[in-house]
């Protein structure tokens, strides 16, 4: 289970490591569903695919199953068939809500438990690990349009495997800058009151972003993998885990998790957790520079990108001497990491070598020359050599005929 950040950096070893236990050559699938609804689903799928192949070297496929109203019988059992044959099963952003909705009806959360129990890897980030629980949070009826508290029932898998888990990724967001947005954008005051309506004995396990929860139950052991905590929460008190740590799967089931644990401070209902502070400015200017890095690298401007990662190197800079909260000094250097590769992956996308792009203007070029030298056209020869010098290109006429190169050094001769 993975709090957020499941396609990013900081999840690729993640991946592997999960993938390698697996063994032999897994078959890994991305599954759609919570992102059915957007206009933009087909494009989220195409990342997955690419971020798998580039980034973790791995093939992916696509269950496709966006709608269970406007699938076809044979996509569905298109989508049901990849899933039963794969070893690794990857569901990510999105919205929870929509995807128990368009699973409750189908074979979806059975196969998914099933392939756990044989052996398979389920990972549930983001929107998809909201589902996995006995409830699930629906996010955007409460954050977006002001729907009332509530719960809504979850596809219950851990159920599968004796857990008795809310699964809340997203816990400690901090995008709402000036105002409190942790607990996967409820704030404390409505989480609070969300945790007061689950039944008696129920666990919270909150997943911070770009972290990760890793359970094997062959094993019986969980470990924390990502950047942040995994916090779990049972009857008023919580204890969290670090980044490496690792205890027994028992624990997630009500165990005894050892020392650690705390009783939480009652909140005053009502209140924001977070005060007025320049945070809104600090993800105002980090989010600025992220969209200028953005329009400047689909420009084909590597001025205006470089400028983008500079002042973004900068920024974090800045806070770190102001004393920023080192969660937000963290997700910063995410978003720059995510830029440094983002401008390697088009690098490598274009020709190595200049004297290779442009070898095929510069001999149409020669031939024109050369015909124009045959024609004794002597002065029209000329004005092509010298456009070509004014370009950084030097040509040397030899008994072989024309070569040329490119000024500077290490050039090579064509």
């Amino acid at each position: 289970m993975m709090g957020s950040g499941e396609l990013t950096a900081t999840m690729v070893e993640v991946h592997k490591e999960l993938l390698a236990g697996t063994g032999g050559s897994p078959r890994a699938v991305f599954l759609d569903t919570p992102a059915g609804f957007q206009l933009n689903v087909d494009q989220l799928s195409e990342k997955a695919v690419e971020y798998f192949g580039t980034r973790v070297q791995q093939t992916m496929s696509v269950a496709s199953f966006k709608s269970a109203e406007t699938a076809t019988p044979y996509e569905a059992e298109q989508a049901f068939h990849s899933l039963r044959q794969a070893d690794y099963v990857l569901i990510g952003p999105g919205s929870p809500s929509y995807a128990v909705r368009q699973w409750r009806q189908t074979p979806i959360p059975d196969i998914l438990a099933k392939r756990v129990e044989a052996g398979g890897c389920l990972v549930a980030a983001s929107a998809a690990a909201l589902t996995v629980g006995r409830f699930t949070l629906p996010v955007y009826e409460v954050y977006k349009v002001g729907a009332e508290l509530h719960w809504l029932e979850g596809m219950d898998l851990l159920a599968r495997f004796g857990l008795d888990l809310v699964v809340i990724p997203h816990w400690n967001n901090a995008e709402g800058g000036n105002h409190d947005t942790r607990f996967c954008y409820m704030g404390e005051p409505r989480f609070r009151k969300l945790e007061s309506l689950l039944p008696e004995g129920s666990s919270v396990l909150g997943l911070d972003e770009h972290t990760a929860c890793l359970i094997d139950f062959e094993k019986e052991e969980a470990v924390i993998r990502g950047i942040g905590r995994v916090t779990l929460r049972r009857n008023g008190a919580e204890r969290s885990f670090a980044r490496g740590e690792r205890f027994p799967v028992d624990v997630l089931r009500g165990g005894n998790v050892g020392e650690g644990w705390r009783r939480e401070a009652p909140a005053a209902i009502g209140a924001e957790a977070t005060t007025e502070t320049e945070e809104g400015s600090f993800w105002d200017e980090i989010h600025r520079i992220e969209d200028a890095f953005q329009r400047g690298l689909e420009a084909g401007e590597p001025r205006d990108a470089t400028c983008a990662l500079l002042e973004l190197d900068r920024a974090i800079w800045e806070a770190q001497q102001a004393l920023e909260s080192g969660e937000f000094v963290s997700q910063a250097r995410e978003i720059l990491r995510e830029m440094v590769v983002s401008i390697g992956v088009r690098l490598a996308s274009s020709a190595a070598d200049p004297v290779d792009r442009l070898a095929p203007l510069v001999e149409e070029l020669l031939a024109l020359r050369e015909s124009f030298r045959q024609n004794k056209q002597w002065q029209d020869a000329d004005a092509i050599r010298d456009s070509l010098e004014r370009a950084s290109i030097a040509i040397e006429d030899t008994k072989a005929g024309p070569k040329w190169h490119l000024k500077g050094p290490g050039s090579e001769t064509k």
